[in-house]
């Protein structure tokens, strides 16, 4: 097995440090190994990548006051700023991190299996991402230049910080997902504690000195550690004002749990989903199959958005599981650097042998393999097995699986679909393949009373960044968008005052002199 010499691991990666107070601290105890599942012999054998900090709950809390001293409850330096001046630093921040793009894409490979291509684009994305966040929040900012009179008195109404913010991305996109939190977070004038995942966490080292250099002391705070050992505490201490969290919702409830003031807590969660696919009698066929490939087994079906559970009309169900199988036996599995790869090894240890046992589990109940491949597993993956037909019985109907198996029901009565969906403990997306609208328009009427997008003849996604992006149910709490996020993180704030000469004296003044960073009609270009 030969690696390109620009991808192979030359040196270890030992991040020694973390952030606080605007300033790298060294870390002088216990560290954990980061492992890579992808050898890099041709006897298998898991790759040392690097240490980085098992902080503790005593850092976890120095950490928490640097960001709480830089908030000072709404009065420090970042929240009171000009909008202008917390722009600039969001653009050095982007301009010094595009500069470790190659370094970025090279660990999002190594630590979490993510192809090439999809790793350049999960960079690449997040630069646009970032870019487009500033340009919305220009656009907010000229929105709110303005006075509102009603009723006699004379408002100006902007947005506001909320306060101090606890960020915990996820593992699947530890760069885009987790920045989908932080920078809108930041650029309203929030402080941030960040904890990277647990895979996908030293690619974020070569953005340490970014944050270093382009925020303003104790803005951005990065830690590192176990999530009941450091966010943990850091919760317990009340002093939190939002949790931003993208994982699942048993980590969600466990650290709101934490929280002395939960009546306080604001909450931007992205959480599980069950997306489903609804394979009508006059779909396509061609493009569903594509697509459904694509939504269940794109980065191994690891992705919130991934279709999770297919439904097929009896009238063309043989003929989909047929073509379906074929399909996904031809997916080339290998390397994330690899040309044409399209299954990768899975990061986490334990996941070929969980999604073992949900086969097992559902081939006791009734379902069989429909792919020759369908189950064979090494020591870092499990080839996607495609289960049909599967049952509420099952555990892969049950669970979100997260990873490369698909399940397959029959239906013959859509009725029945729905009245599941309805059912469900999630509520995210839906694809939905067909033609006739007669059918389709009363669906969608439905299905978006059900979940949050209704995908027509396509996979489910989270892009492009600018749609809202949310869940029913257990799903999610809050929007994110580009456009969204920016009001998930702060609150409608304003000046008021009553329509008389003298009132109207002082505001004149106050534009007139520019000294309030608040009281401002200012166009940012």
């Amino acid at each position: 097995m030969k690696i390109p010499q620009e991808f192979q691991i030359t040196n270890l990666l030992h991040q020694e440090n973390y952030l606080s107070n605007g300033e790298l601290i060294k870390w002088t105890g216990q560290t954990d190994e980061v492992y890579s599942t992808i050898s890099s012999t041709e006897n298998y054998k898991p790759t040392l990548l690097g240490t980085i900090p098992h902080m503790d709950k005593d850092a976890a809390l120095e950490v928490l006051d640097s960001a709480c001293k830089a908030y000072a409850k709404g009065q420090g330096d970042w929240p009171t700023m000009k909008v202008s001046e917390r722009i600039s630093c969001m653009q050095n921040f982007v301009a010094e991190m595009q500069i470790n793009r190659e370094e970025v894409v090279k660990y999002l490979m190594w630590e979490i299996g993510k192809s090439l291509p999809d790793s350049r684009k999960e960079f690449d994305r997040t630069v646009e991402y970032i870019n487009d966040t500033i340009e919305d929040y220009k656009q907010l900012d000229r929105d709110s230049a303005k006075f509102f009179k009603r009723d006699g008195i004379h408002a100006h109404i902007r947005r506001g910080p909320l306060g101090v913010v606890l960020c915990l991305g996820p593992y699947n996109y530890p760069l885009n997902e987790t920045f989908a939190l932080l920078i809108p977070a930041l650029i309203m004038g929030n402080t941030v504690i960040f904890k990277p995942a647990k895979n996908g966490v030293l690619l974020i080292s070569p953005l340490l000195e970014a944050f270093k250099n382009s925020f303003p002391r104790g803005v951005v705070n990065v830690i590192y550690g176990r999530g009941r050992e450091v966010a943990a505490p850091i919760m317990a201490a009340g002093k939190i004002d939002v949790l931003a969290l993208i994982g699942n919702s048993k980590s969600a409830i466990a650290l709101q749990d934490q929280h002395p003031y939960k009546n306080r807590l604001r909450l931007v969660l992205g959480l599980e989903a069950k997306n489903p696919a609804i394979i009508l009698p006059d779909a396509d066929l061609d493009l569903a199959i594509e697509e459904c490939i694509s939504g269940s087994l794109s980065f191994n079906g690891q992705r919130c958005t991934a279709l999770k559970i297919i439904y097929v009309h009896e009238d063309v169900r043989e003929e989909f599981n047929k073509r379906f199988a074929k399909k996904v036996d031809a997916l080339k599995f290998g390397n994330p650097w690899e040309d044409g790869v399209k299954l990768t090894p899975l990061p986490e240890t334990d996941k070929p042998d969980y999604i073992k046992e949900l086969i097992d589990d559902a081939r006791e109940k009734g379902a069989e393999i429909l792919n020759e491949k369908g189950g064979e597993i090494s020591e870092n993956y499990i080839y996607p097995a495609v289960l049909f037909p599967v049952n509420k019985k099952m555990r892969v109907y049950q669970e979100e699986q997260f990873g490369p198996v698909v399940p397959i029901k029959p239906f013959t009565d859509i009725q029945e679909i729905l009245d599941e969906m309805a059912e469900s403990s999630y509520g995210q997306q839906v694809s939905l393949f067909g033609k006739d609208i007669q059918e389709i328009a009363p669906l969608i009427d439905t299905l978006v009373n059900l979940v949050c997008r209704v995908n027509l003849n396509s996979s489910c996604q989270r892009g492009p960044d600018v749609f809202p992006f949310t869940g029913r149910k257990d799903s999610a709490v809050s929007t994110l968008s580009v456009h969204d996020a920016l009001r998930s993180f702060s609150i409608r704030t304003f000046v008021a005052s009553k329509d008389n000469d003298y009132n109207n004296e002082i505001l004149q003044e106050l534009l007139n002199s520019k000294t309030s960073n608040f009281v401002s009609t200012d166009y940012i270009l």
